[in-house]
């Protein structure tokens, strides 16, 4: 088995992780069990692009369970466990190509290597993955009958493929399910984007301006737990509904260059490029600190940074660079720039990817089960997943809902009945 991983003596700790994670993952537990009996994957490649987590190597455990040939690389070069990688391969023989801290032309070689392995499914955690496929490795694509994206970034790119006719396969768009977005994105992204801000400054959040880029669900979650931990909420918006609804929610709104002055850390989750720029930079108060969620390192102008700077950044902290101006200021950056919550701290908790990784194990099936039948385009995950998902999590956690009487459903069904 080829696999490129840090350090294989890392396994015994990884698997404690692995085992300590799988207990808050319900769902996912559920579908093991339930692909164990039935071999839905059974002589399916799956090759996947993701955060190598904890979470993510059940998510791989599951699928291997139901039959299928796992292969993983990651999506992210600072978002890899490599405790996790060598316990995957060690223990659970599935090769895994990833290493915290690889350059991009490593990156890039372990996508391949996924590739290498000709899957028939892909799941892509920014359409790095699919990306490549379509550009540089048409070789592969025969054998795809369709993958599943995890990401709003990589939807966005998908969704730019499909419009220009260049996409030559079905992709579900899993971070669109109900089950995701609302609970990975919002509660997810906000709890381990303080997380890392916190474990790499080790800053009293209490007291201090914190301004959030955007307001999609992702900055949703991080300016909610911004304000739970004290901090006085600035939000900066390009979307005049979304900065309505910061408003409604009580936080200050503003362009980014009124912000910039104000700020004592800055944290960006908007899919876009630059959302700090020269501009922002020159304004900014000295030790202000930065830090991005979102996929890739390219909402915080790293450029632009460097130019401004006397010379090289200076590593204060692990994942801290301080950038000291030509006027003197220091500016920090969290994380080279890159998801703070995986370059800095563990990702997102357990419990709710435990609904992100269960819709992308039962789109995975939905894939084979209508094979040939979707169209080269992206597909919403069907509701009766997203309400199966939010039923068995429920029961795991111990809480009951009501149902509808039958007096109800026909009410319900009926025009007649009114004043």
């Amino acid at each position: 088995m080829e696999f490129d991983i840090k350090n294989p003596d890392l396994a015994t700790g990884g698997r404690h992780r692995i085992d300590w994670a799988v207990q808050e993952m319900a769902v996912l537990r559920g579908l093991r069990e339930q692909f164990a009996k039935e071999r839905p994957f059974a002589g399916i490649r799956i090759g996947g692009t993701m955060h190598v987590t904890t979470e993510t190597a059940n998510l791989m455990i599951a699928l291997q369970a139901g039959g299928a040939d796992v292969v993983l690389s990651a999506s992210n070069p600072l978002s890899t466990q490599d405790d996790v990688a060598a316990a995957l391969v060690s223990h659970y023989e599935i090769p895994v190509f990833a290493i915290k801290g690889e350059d991009n032309e490593t990156y890039h070689q372990h996508i391949n290597a996924v590739l290498d392995h000709k899957p028939h499914i892909v799941m892509d955690d920014g359409a790095d993955l699919v990306s490549t496929l379509h550009k540089s490795r048409r070789d592969a694509i025969g054998n795809i009958i369709g993958g599943t994206e995890e990401t709003t970034t990589g939807i966005v790119r998908l969704r730019a493929m499909a419009a220009d006719g260049a996409l030559e396969f079905p992709m579900m768009a899993v971070n669109d399910a109900m089950t995701k977005h609302l609970f990975d994105n919002r509660y997810g992204t906000g709890q381990s984007t303080m997380d890392g801000v916190i474990r790499a400054t080790n800053l009293l959040i209490a007291g201090r301006v914190v301004v959030v880029g955007g307001y999609g669900w992702c900055s949703r979650g991080i300016a909610m737990r911004a304000k739970g931990l004290g901090a006085n909420v600035i939000v900066t918006e390009i979307d005049h509904l979304k900065a309505l609804e910061a408003v409604m929610d009580g936080f200050r709104v503003m362009p980014m260059i009124e912000a910039a002055p104000q700020g004592d850390i800055f944290i960006s989750a908007t899919g876009d490029m630059h959302v700090m720029d020269k501009h922002h930079f020159e304004v900014m108060k000295d030790g202000a600190v930065m830090a991005n969620s979102g996929h890739f390192d390219i909402e915080i102008n790293k450029v632009a940074l460097r130019e401004l700077s006397t010379g090289d950044p200076k590593r204060v902290r692990p994942f801290v660079d301080q950038y000291t101006m030509k006027d003197g200021r220091r500016l920090h950056l969290l994380g080279e720039g890159r998801l703070v919550n995986l370059a800095a701290a563990e990702g997102h908790p357990a419990a709710v990817m435990d609904m992100s990784f269960a819709g992308q194990a039962l789109s995975a099936k939905y894939l084979l089960d209508n094979k040939g039948k979707l169209a080269n385009k992206v597909h919403s995950v069907p509701e009766e997943v997203d309400q199966y998902i939010a039923q068995i999590k429920l029961e795991s956690m111990g809480i009951q809902i009501d149902t509808l009487t039958d007096e109800q459903v026909k009410y319900l069904n009926s025009w007649e009945t009114g004043t």
